[in-house]
């Protein structure tokens, strides 16, 4: 039995009839035709998935695509190709060979939307000051190492996409 619903993607609203079964992943590749968010380990541990769901990063292969009704998702496609992440992609050669540089790219600037809100991660420095909200710029190298590591770079440029993560908060 298909379900009917409706969800936004990119900005635009979009009707959808799946099985109930469907991941959000499988729904945007399989019935949107957005090929950009990529079907790595299916389990939620590679990131080559992530999307923004409602502003936040999320696997989309861990969330049925039914539960998302009149949320608000975008994809790598709908950064619309020149975001200051992918454009730090670009001057630091952190594309790889592709395969998970969509899910890295959503990834980053969830990540840097946690940052500009004052999320702590694992190795975000105890001060005993309250965090606040910044412009992500202070982020270190360890901050953004952590708060990328669920996403996975199987062909080894993690050290070009650092440098254009950080580029990227400036």
């Amino acid at each position: 039995m298909a379900v009917a619903f409706t969800i936004e993607v990119n900005g635009e609203r979009r009707d959808l009839v799946v099985d109930p079964r469907t991941t959000l992943l499988d729904a945007l590749r399989e019935h949107l035709g957005l090929t950009g968010a990529k079907k790595g380990c299916d389990h939620g541990q590679c990131g080559a998935c992530t999307v923004l769901l409602d502003g936040r990063r999320v696997n989309s292969c861990l969330i049925l695509a039914i539960t998302q009704r009149d949320a608000q998702v975008v994809t790598v496609e709908g950064l619309g190709g020149d975001h200051p992440v992918q454009r730090g992609f670009l001057a630091h050669d952190g594309f790889q060979c592709g395969y998970c540089t969509p899910g890295q790219i959503c990834s980053a600037v969830g990540m840097l939307g946690e940052a500009r809100k004052g999320w702590p991660s694992a190795v975000t420095e105890d001060d005993g000051s309250t965090l606040t909200e910044g412009d992500g710029s202070t982020l270190t190298d360890d901050e953004i190492k952590e708060r990328m590591s669920g996403n996975l770079c199987r062909c080894g440029a993690y050290a070009n996409i650092v440098p254009a993560i950080a580029e990227a908060a400036r």
